[in-house]
């Protein structure tokens, strides 16, 4: 031991036993040789070897020499620094160096030698890990601490480390490091932003990307070590963050990145930050904002985070950005709820109310965003969304924006896929979301076509795949229809129509090709290529398509002889398929794959195809209709009661047979429907016997042994059935036989023979036969049908009222209710209109004594004998009866000449009658006949009188009809320019002189200077003087008042010799030009032609006068207030409630409704001379308009209306038999003529009954209240309700209006039977009508009625059905007025 310590106090080196002096003067080799066994020798000493350490302590030294440490060789240099790291183990604590510099030199030394592990196939890795084992180990670099550059050698470790490391090394390795580098954080007193940085740098994305095994070491290092360097890490960020000091690291400009890996690392790394990130979503600065959005919608959405728990303020404080002001800040909270509801389905709750907000945002991308991510959600997991998140998503599907609309509709299309077909999350998920198919649908009723092609392609694809094998298809149609609602069945069978229809034009266009050229081709052929136009998205851009394509099929005939095939009625799905995939490959071209002309055609094609329906279909459906009859069904299983069931399928198989009758020619079809006409349930024969008349025309010559047993059930059903059976038995004899003439005889007979007035339940069958006889057959019943009408109908049935009616205070009972005698009245009074149109001439005056029947009707308030037996139920009953019958008889050119002024006005006055069933029926009836042209243009003036209806919903629908019958005729006008001559008759503006006219005979205007009158004409005139004026195309503002200046020049043409009459008209005219002047400013410009004035309606301009007085009073200018008319909007005029000025009312928390498309345009005026009038002519063009709109017009919203008790109701008075305390109002103003009293002598019982003799006629009158559900009765109050009146929301009920306009073009005859079809369904549908709860029947209020009553009245409907489009309460649009709350950063 003494010779140890000698040796080393003399300095001198002691070698291990064996090993020679190391120095420069050996060779590389032997160096090596000699170091090796140093090492040995320097592995196997631990720290108890007191002598041995105390012997090499020179050794030690020489060790770490400059020689060795800067040795150019690196296995001299990795045998160094492995002796080295045993010295520093074996002297443990303290080490034998004790100079500041040679410590740095050895462990920079030491940590150069360790980026030896990068390789870890070398030889020597075993080595330069035991190198790092060891200190690690031992925590060497501890020793470093005392040292003032110890950062410098700190992070130089933590470099080469993190450089070094990759997917080589095993999991020794990895810890061996994590234990290095957490022992110099956890045992140091403080860690650099530089050493920090080292570590944080490597989760940074783009390094994270470089080097996976670095940011694991990193993770690794930080969980380690979270405790010891949390508050460094705290401190970096409130540098960055709270002082902006960008300047203290590299890493600033990361910040959020490193926020987001901390925090995905450890949560608890970031106690002290997260409080910072509430501060910075307050910041002004709209980035920074946006980068702490991006930041926590990550943390927040991540799948195992809490942070939305733990740190509820924060939470919340991020809520409030989704109403940031900042377009992207809302945009990325959006696009994260997807996230937040996949991996928290606990925070739906929280975000439903601003994603509510967002999906009304002004921006459409935020708007589609909110649809994604609920989509998105949804299709992950039905359960993660909750009913109003849904809901969100069924409201875009009415957005202004077309890519937001097919978001919406495309994901609830995918979901009830998913869930309701595929039933991939049960039953309950499928009834969950059982409402998107009817939605979808409803769809349907859009003007834009872009949305329409939409639903055709949604409904082939989602809710019936048409790649379904046939039987599956047809049971998923036949349960889909059968489980549909009303609105969703009326749009699919639209659809079908519309379907059909382009089919005809496609074939009429091919047909057309194969015809020789000739003079007329070209001509015929663009018209042709217009009308499809119009069936295709952006009719602009398809017309020059459709034209090429027209070329192509001139010059292909493979391509023709396809298209051909695919319009064929007996093309099947298979080969529809077929067609379609060779005329799209013909078509195409590889060269060119954005190809706008192929992309057309394939729209083209897919509407036309076939692909849901050929004849094994029905052949399938019908067999699936079977099962249900025979109870071997799943019917109960799929959710719908086996009578729905049935009901359903025949329902679908008659609309199918509309569209499809060729597919419906199997014995095996007809056999089954024959079945189903024994069955007892009358809606299921309806069917049965309605798909017969549709495709039975080649059954007698296919199919003879059918016939032989149709023919009996037919001629029973006629004779004995029910009433709406029996119609449809007579139309299929007609349809369906050759000998017809001879079966209607065989029936015809008896029946006149057996009428009877003792039994009136057993007479309503044979007169509904008889009547659709006449109809059918008049000329071979000529004779018998005069006297059966002059004799029965008029003398012993309508002149007679046998039994007394219940006395109630009703006015309206359900069908089954009403007394078989007034049924029987109904069915004698339809009975003759029917004769009259199929006799379709006057020449017997039958006409006009059919009027004068149907006016006394009216004038005496339904109860033509005047005996007081009948009920109120029946009376309204008959007087609806009787103004639909003029109605009918008016669509007759022939009829409509001969129907006077009074008789119209009389007729005009029904819609203000006081029941409100009555109102409702017969503003149906109206807009049928004004939907069809078929009735003439002074029709269209009767809505006006709508302005006063105390009901809002009946003022929205009248609006509704307003709005779509202008737009129709418009439309017209601009397809057929041909009809330029017959302009008066078409042009939607020349209504404004009827309403003029109508107005001036109003029984409520009385005082010709009454301010309240006034008003009430004002608003009146305003009701459809703001549809007309809402554009300014052709300068049509200055029109109207070109119009409305001639009117001014003339005289009432009824009454020209009366001073009062003429001076209310001259007053009325004064009330329509304030209101163009005041909403115009172009009225005064001079008008393109001068309009041409009805002759019936006013007598010739006196050229000697000139009329410039103002003959309104001067308090009336107060109320012409100035602004601009409203764009009218079909769909979203239904429950807005107008104002005074009768503009639309909006709330600030709903969106208004903007069309999709507009169809306004504005006239050219015919032209005429000045002051010239031209007789009336009814224009019969129904044969020949291009239907434009599918859709019914009655769209409304679906709320619910509140009720008051029927004794708080004032009950608005039609004026017709009233006490004489009713007969004035509250400020004692003269009482006003009684509603329909003003009757010529010739319309008294006695005379009614004289006139009739043997050229008795007929008038039809039809209760179109078809499938509604009504509010307590309102009698028709004249006068507009005040705006508190309207308070409420209504709900129209739901009516067919115009849902045949989109069939082909039919002959006359057929589209009588057509119409007269519409007609019973309608008085069938009067069944579901709800009775009114009973009501005195109050005083007629004047115009300056009582406020309050008016406000009860409004306020007492009850709930009704929806009035088509049942979703319309989903908001469609952003409007521009809406304010949207954004909060300001500093909120």
């Amino acid at each position: 031991m003494a010779h140890s310590k000698n040796r080393a106090t003399d300095g001198k080196i002691t070698y291990p036993p064996g090993v020679k002096e190391i120095s420069d003067k050996i060779s590389k080799e032997e160096m090596v040789r000699r170091l090796k066994m140093v090492v040995k020798t320097f592995m196997d000493m631990d720290q108890d070897s007191e002598e041995e350490k105390e012997l090499y302590l020179n050794l030690a030294l020489h060790l770490a020499s400059d020689f060795f440490l800067k040795h150019p060789d690196k296995d001299v240099r990795l045998l160094v620094a492995c002796c080295l790291a045993d010295i520093f183990r074996i002297y443990a604590p303290e080490a034998p160096y004790t100079s500041p510099d040679k410590l740095k030199d050895i462990f920079m030394f030491i940590t150069r030698q360790l980026k030896g592990l990068e390789d870890t196939k070398s030889a020597q890795f075993n080595r330069y890990f035991y190198l790092l084992e060891n200190i690690a180990w031992v925590k060497s670099y501890n020793i470093c601490f005392e040292l003032e550059d110890s950062n410098e050698i700190f992070t130089q470790l933590y470099r080469t480390l993190f450089q070094v490391i990759n997917n080589g090394h095993n999991q020794k390795v990895h810890m061996h490091m994590v234990d290095l580098m957490s022992s110099i954080v956890c045992e140091g007193d403080s860690v650099s932003q530089e050493l920090l940085d080292t570590v944080l740098v490597n989760l940074v994305p783009a390094h994270k990307n470089l080097n996976k095994q670095a940011y694991d070491l990193a993770k690794a290092l930080l969980k380690r070590t979270a405790q010891a360097i949390e508050p460094y890490i705290t401190n970096f960020f409130n540098q960055v963050l709270m002082l902006g000091k960008t300047s203290v690291s590299d890493l600033s400009e990361h910040v959020f990145d490193l926020i987001l890996e901390l925090y995905n690392i450890d949560s608890h790394l970031l106690l002290s930050v997260l409080p910072q990130l509430e501060f910075k979503l307050k910041s002004n600065d709209n980035d920074e904002r946006l980068q702490v959005v991006k930041l926590l919608a990550k943390m927040f959405g991540a799948k195992d985070s809490e942070l939305a728990s733990q740190n509820k303020p924060l939470w919340q404080c991020y809520l409030g950005r989704f109403n940031d002001i900042h377009v992207p800040v809302r945009l990325e909270c959006v696009k994260f709820a997807s996230h937040c509801l996949m991996n928290h389905p606990d925070l739906a709750k929280d975000l439903t109310e601003y994603l509510k907000v967002r999906s009304h945002d002004p921006e459409e991308a935020i708007r589609h965003d909110v649809i994604v991510s609920i989509v998105t959600a949804s299709k992950k997991d039905l359960s993660l969304v909750n009913d109003h998140l849904l809901n969100f998503v069924r409201e875009r599907t009415l957005d202004k924006r077309w890519r937001v609309r097919k978001e919406a509709m495309m994901g609830l299309a995918q979901i009830y896929k998913k869930y309701a077909l595929q039933a991939e999350a049960g039953k309950e998920a499928a009834k969950q979301i059982s409402w998107i198919k009817d939605k979808l649908l409803h769809i349907y009723y859009q003007n834009s076509i872009d949305d329409r092609l939409l639903v055709e392609r949604i409904f082939a694809q989602y809710l019936v795949p048409h790649n379904l094998e046939t039987t599956e298809r047809m049971k998923c149609l036949y349960y889909l229809y059968a489980t549909l609602d009303g609105n969703a069945v009326k749009a699919l069978n639209e659809m079908w129509k519309c379907q059909n229809m382009l089919r005809h034009h496609v074939k009429d266009l091919l047909d057309l090709i194969k015809q020789p050229k000739s003079d007329s081709y070209n001509k015929t052929v663009f018209s042709k290529v217009m009308v499809i136009t119009r069936n295709l998205p952006d009719p602009g851009k398809t017309q020059d398509f459709v034209k090429k394509l027209a070329q192509v099929l001139e010059e292909d005939e493979k391509i023709r002889k396809q298209l051909e095939t695919l319009v064929s009625p007996s093309c099947s799905c298979k080969q529809a398929e077929v067609c379609v995939k060779e005329v799209t490959k013909k078509l195409g071209s590889p060269k060119q794959p954005s190809n706008p002309f192929l992309e057309m055609v394939k729209f083209l094609l897919e509407r036309i195809a076939p692909v849901h329906i050929d004849t094994e279909s029905i052949s399938a459906l019908i067999k699936q209709v079977n099962k249900s009859i025979e109870g071997t069904a799943d019917d109960e299983d799929e959710g719908v009661p086996t009578e729905q069931a049935i009901r359903a399928g025949l329902e679908l198989l008659k609309v199918l047979s509309f569209t499809h009758p060729v597919s419906f020619h199997s014995a095996e079809t007809f056999e089954s429907l024959l079945g189903c006409l024994k069955m007892d349930d009358e809606k299921v024969a309806e069917a049965a016997l309605q798909i017969f008349k549709n495709t039975g025309n080649k059954l007698e010559e296919s199919f003879p042994h059918i016939k032989s047993v149709l023919l009996t059930v037919l001629q029973h059903k006629a004779k004995k059935g029910p009433p709406r059976q029996a119609k449809y038995a007579i139309h299929c004899i007609h349809a369906m036989f050759s000998n017809r003439d001879t079966h209607f005889a065989q029936i015809f007979e008896p029946l006149h023979k057996s009428l009877d007035t003792d039994n009136m339940e057993q007479l309503i069958t044979p007169l509904t036969t008889l009547g659709h006889l006449a109809m059918l057959a008049p000329e071979q019943f000529a004779a018998p049908l005069k006297s059966l009408v002059a004799n029965f109908i008029v003398k012993d049935l309508l002149m007679n009222d046998r039994i007394p009616g219940k006395k109630t205070t009703k006015l309206w009972v359900p069908d089954d209710e009403v007394s078989p005698e007034t049924l029987a009245k109904i069915q004698g009074l339809k009975l003759m209109v029917r004769w009259l149109l199929g006799v379709k001439n006057n020449q017997s005056k039958s006409g006009n004594s059919t009027l004068r029947m149907l006016t006394a009707i009216l004038s005496s308030d339904g109860d033509l004998t005047e005996q007081g037996k009948m009920g109120k139920p029946d009376m309204s009953r008959l007087r609806l009866a009787a103004g639909c019958a003029i109605l009918r008889l008016a669509q007759e050119p022939c009829y409509h000449e001969i129907i006077t002024l009074e008789q119209y006005q009389l007729c005009a006055l029904v819609i203000n009658d006081e029941c409100y069933q009555v109102r409702q029926a017969f503003a149906q009836k109206l807009h049928k006949g004004l939907c069809r042209l078929r009735l003439p243009l002074e029709y269209l003036a009767v809505f006006t009188l709508c302005a006063k209806d105390p009901v809002k919903e009946r003022r929205a629908h009248a609006r509704q009809c307003l709005v779509k019958n202008i737009n129709l005729r418009r439309e017209y006008l601009k397809q057929h320019a041909a009809v330029s001559e017959k302009l008066i008759s078409l042009l939607p503006e020349y209504v404004v002189p009827y309403a003029i006219h109508l107005l001036v005979h109003d029984p409520d205007y009385v005082k010709v200077q009454d301010i309240e009158q006034l008003k009430d004409i004002k608003e009146a005139l305003w009701f459809v003087l703001e549809i007309l004026m809402a554009k300014n195309e052709n300068n049509s503002h200055a029109f109207i008042r070109k119009m409305v200046e001639n009117i001014k020049q003339t005289k009432d043409g009824q009454c020209p010799d009366d001073p009062k009459i003429n001076e209310k008209l001259y007053t009325v005219c004064d009330v329509a030009m304030n209101i163009v002047i005041s909403k115009s400013t172009t009225y005064s410009l001079e008008s393109p032609k001068d309009p041409v004035l009805p002759a019936r309606y006013f007598t010739q301009p006196d050229k000697n006068f000139s009329n410039t007085k103002n003959y309104l009073p001067p308090e009336m200018k107060s109320f012409f207030t100035p602004g601009k008319p409203k764009a009218a909007n079909v769909l979203g005029a239904v429950n807005k409630p107008l104002s005074a000025t009768g503009k639309m009312q909006t709330k600030l928390s709903r969106m208004e409704t903007i069309s999709n498309a507009s169809s306004n345009s504005n006239p050219s005026s015919p032209g005429r001379s000045k002051g010239r009038l031209v007789s009336q002519t009814h224009i019969h063009v129904s044969s020949l308009i291009y239907k434009l709109d599918s859709a019914d017009v009655d769209h409304s919203e679906n709320e619910d209306i509140s009720m008051k008790s029927p004794s708080e109701t004032e009950k608005p008075s039609r004026g017709r038999k009233r006490g004489a305390a009713a007969n004035q109002d509250e400020k004692g103003q003269e009482s006003k003529p009684k509603r329909g009293r003003k009757k010529a002598a010739n319309t008294s019982t006695d005379d009614a009954e004289d006139q009739w003799g043997e050229d008795s006629s007929m008038a039809e009158a039809s209760m179109e209240t078809e499938d509604e559900q009504n509010s307590p009765p309102k009698k028709g109050r004249r006068g507009r309700p005040p705006k508190s009146a309207a308070s409420k929301d209504e709900t129209p009920s739901k009516g067919r209006r115009g849902r045949r306009k989109t069939a082909p073009p039919v002959d006359e005859e057929n589209e009588e039977e057509q119409e007269e079809e519409e007609d019973d369904e309608d008085d069938a549908g009067s069944e579901n009508m709800e009775v009114k709860p009973k009501g005195r029947r109050g005083r007629k209020p004047s115009g300056g009625r009582s406020r309050a009553a008016a406000n009860q009245e409004e306020e007492s409907e009850e709930d009704m059905d929806t009035a088509q489009q049942s979703e319309e309460e989903e908001d469609e649009s952003i409007d521009s007025s809406t304010k949207v709350s954004f909060l300001s950063p500093q909120n």
